[in-house]
C-alpha cells in the first residue's frame, strides 16, 4: 500500500509535472505472474522514471550505497528507494552478492517483477555498456520472461555528479518484447551460457535504446575527458 500511494498519488504525478514524461510498449509487460524488467542505466532518476512506467508494483535491486549513506541528502534518497520498492543488493561478489541476487529469488518466486540494471552501475558517457551475468543466474535459477527496457534523456535531466536535476526536459521509457530463455534450463553453471544469455539481453536493450555498445563493464569504464576550443 505504501509503495502504490508513494508511487501513483506523488511520484507519477509529479515526474509528469516536472518533465515530458513518454512511455511506449508498456503492452509488452506481463499483466499477472513474475517477470524481469532489464533495463539500462544513465542517472539516479531512473529509479523513479523507470518503475513509474510500469503498472504493476516491481522491486528494482539498488546498489547498497543507496541505502547506507549519511546526512540528509542520503536519507531523503534511501526514503525514496524504500518508498519506490528498491531492494538492496551488495555488488561487492562472493556470498554477499549471492545474497543479495536471493532477494531477488524470492521477488520472482511469489510471482511478482524484479527489475535490474545489468550494467551494474549508471554509464558515464551515455553508452551502453557490457553487461553483469547476475541476471543470467537468476533467470536459470527462476525461468521467467525478460522484459528489455530502454531509457531515454534521464541523464539530460540529471547528469552524473549534478546535485540539482534540470526541469523541463524529456524522458522516454520503452518496453520491448519479453525474451525466453527457457532453453537454457539446467545450465546454471556454464560460463559462456551466462555470457550467451546477458548479452542478448543487452543487444536488445541497444536496439531499443539506439546508444553504442562497449564491451567493457561500467564500473571499469574512463570518464569523458573535458575538451576546449
Amino acid at each position: 500500500m505504501r509503495y502504490w500511494l508513494a508511487k501513483n498519488l506523488i511520484v507519477v504525478p509529479l515526474l509528469r509535472l516536472l518533465w515530458r514524461y513518454e512511455v511506449r510498449g508498456v503492452h509488452n509487460i506481463p499483466k499477472k505472474g513474475a517477470a524481469i524488467m532489464a533495463s539500462n542505466h544513465l542517472a539516479l532518476l531512473d529509479s523513479a522514471f523507470v518503475p513509474g512506467a510500469i503498472p504493476r508494483h516491481v522491486a528494482f535491486l539498488g546498489k547498497e550505497q543507496l541505502f547506507t549513506g549519511k546526512g540528509l541528502r542520503a536519507r531523503v534518497v534511501r526514503s525514496f528507494m524504500l518508498a519506490m520498492g528498491q531492494l538492496e543488493i551488495d555488488r561487492g561478489g562472493g556470498s554477499a552478492s549471492a545474497s543479495s541476487l536471493g532477494g531477488g529469488v524470492h521477488v520472482l518466486r511469489a510471482g511478482k517483477l524484479l527489475g535490474i540494471y545489468p550494467e551494474g552501475t549508471r554509464s558515464r558517457d551515455g553508452r551502453l555498456h557490457r553487461g553483469r551475468t547476475g541476471i543470467a543466474r537468476l533467470l536459470l535459477d527462476t525461468p521467467v520472461p525478460v522484459i528489455p527496457v530502454a531509457i531515454s534523456g534521464s541523464d539530460e535531466i540529471l547528469p552524473r555528479g549534478a546535485k540539482f536535476p534540470k526541469f523541463g526536459g524529456r524522458v522516454i521509457v520503452t518496453f520491448g518484447e519479453p525474451m525466453d530463455f527457457s532453453r537454457y534450463a539446467g545450465l546454471t553453471e556454464d560460463r559462456f551460457v551466462l555470457r550467451a544469455i546477458t548479452d542478448e539481453i543487452m543487444h536488445e536493450i541497444r536496439q531499443l535504446s539506439g546508444q553504442e555498445y562497449v564491451d567493457v563493464y561500467a564500473s571499469n569504464a574512463r570518464r569523458p575527458v573535458a575538451t576546449t576550443t
